[in-house]
C-alpha cells in the first residue's frame, strides 16, 4: 500500500454527482468519472485511481462510527482511513446475513444490480434481493431489459428500518426480520422501455414517506392500513401528494431525482433539468439553477451539518444555497 496524498487543485471538476460532509466537517464530492474531491474549508484535494481509488466513478459516500470514509465505486467499495484507500473483498451471502444492526452501512451493489451490500465493520456482504412474483413475471416478459430489482437508492428511516428504491418494482422495507413491498402503480414501471425508478426517499414530520411520485405514504402514523393483499402485507396509507411540481395538472415533474429536508423540516426537491422546488407544507416555490443563463442539469441535493443546502450537477460542479439562490461553489472569500 502507498500513501494517498492526492493533488491540490483550485476548483472542483464540472461533474459532481454526490456530496457528503464527514464528522470532521470535511466535504467530499464524488464525480461520475473524475474521482473524488475533499474540501477542508481551505483547500481542495483531488483523489483518483492513481491514489488508490478503485474507480473514478463514485456513486455513494458514507462514514462509519470510527471516522473511516467509504466510497462506493463501479469497481468496488473503497475505505479511506485518512491515510490511504483500500478496497474491500465481498463475502457472498447465503441468505442468513440479512440482518439489521444500528452501525451497519448499506450500499447499492453496482456490479450486481439484483443485490445490495451490507457492511458490518468486519465483512462486506453481498445480499441478494428476495424474489417477488411481480419481479419474476416482469423478467419473463422482458428478459432483455435491465434488472427490475436494481436498487437506485437506500434510506434509513426514523425507526432505523432500511428502505430500498428499485428500478421497476417500487420500494421495499427491511425491518430486520421481514421484507415488505409497496408496489402501487405510481411506484412501479412495468411498461416497455427504460424506467426512471425510485431514486430518492424522504420521511417528513407527519410520518409520510415521499418516493418521487404524485402520492405520499403514511407509514408510522394512525392512518396506516394493516391488511393483506395477494402477495404483501399492506402497512401504509396512500394519499394524493402535491402532484406535479410545476402546478400543471398531468405535468411532467411528478418524478424527481433527489429530495432532502431543511432544518425547518421543509422539503427541497431537485429535478433533472427544471431546477429545485421548495415545499413548506402549503406552497411550492421554484429556484432556477443556471450557468451563463443556461439551466443546468442536476443530480442530487444534500443538507450539511449546519443545514446548508448543496447541489451536485452533471456539467457545472457543485452549487450552494445562499438563502436566496443557488450559486456555484468556488474557493474564495464568498465561501468562508
Amino acid at each position: 500500500m502507498f500513501l494517498s496524498q492526492g493533488d491540490t487543485v483550485q476548483k472542483l471538476g464540472n461533474n459532481i454527482m454526490v456530496i457528503y460532509q464527514d464528522s470532521k466537517a470535511n466535504y467530499w464530492f464524488g464525480s461520475w468519472h473524475d474521482g473524488i474531491y475533499k474540501y477542508d474549508g481551505k483547500s481542495i484535494i483531488h483523489f483518483t485511481t492513481k491514489d488508490g481509488l478503485a474507480s473514478n466513478r463514485v456513486e455513494e459516500i458514507k462514514e462509519d462510527k470510527k471516522g473511516n470514509i467509504y466510497f462506493n465505486t463501479r469497481k468496488g467499495l473503497c475505505q479511506f482511513n485518512g491515510v490511504r484507500f483500500s478496497t474491500w473483498t465481498v463475502v457472498l451471502s447465503i441468505g442468513t446475513e440479512w440482518t439489521l444492526n444500528p452501525d451497519d452501512l448499506w450500499f447499492k451493489c453496482l456490479t450486481h444490480p439484483n443485490s445490495v451490500y451490507r457492511f458490518d465493520g468486519y465483512n462486506l456482504y453481498r445480499l441478494q434481493i428476495p424474489r417477488t412474483k411481480l419481479g419474476e413475471d416482469y423478467i419473463q416478459k422482458h428478459h432483455n431489459y435491465p434488472d427490475p430489482y436494481a436498487v437506485y437508492c437506500i434510506y434509513k428511516d426514523s425507526k432505523e428500518n432500511i428502505w430500498f428504491g428499485t428500478a421497476t418494482l417500487g420500494v421495499f422495507r427491511f425491518n430486520g426480520k421481514s421484507f415488505e413491498w409497496i408496489s402501487e402503480d405510481d411506484l412501479t414501471e412495468f411498461h416497455d422501455g427504460p424506467a426512471n425508478g425510485v431514486r430518492s426517499i424522504a420521511e417528513d414530520e407527519q410520518g409520510y414517506f415521499w418516493f418521487n411520485t404524485e402520492y405520499k405514504y403514511g407509514i408510522y402514523n394512525n392512518k396506516a392500513i394493516i391488511k393483506k393483499d395477494s402477495e404483501n402485507r399492506i402497512f401504509y396509507d396512500r394519499i394524493e401528494n402535491i402532484g406535479s411540481l410545476d402546478g400543471i395538472r398531468n405535468g411532467n415533474l411528478s418524478e424527481y431525482l433527489s429530495i432532502t429536508k431543511d432544518n425547518n423540516h421543509e422539503l427541497w426537491i431537485a429535478t433533472y433539468n427544471n431546477g429545485v422546488y421548495h415545499y413548506d407544507g402549503k406552497n411550492i416555490a421554484r429556484y432556477t439553477v443556471k450557468e451563463d443563463n443556461n439551466e443546468i442539469t442536476l443530480f442530487s441535493i444534500y443538507k450539511d451539518k449546519a443545514g446548508q443546502l448543496w447541489l451536485g450537477s452533471h456539467e457545472a460542479g457543485a452549487y450552494k444555497f445562499n438563502g436566496k439562490t443557488f450559486e456555484r461553489f468556488n474557493i474564495g472569500p464568498q465561501n468562508e
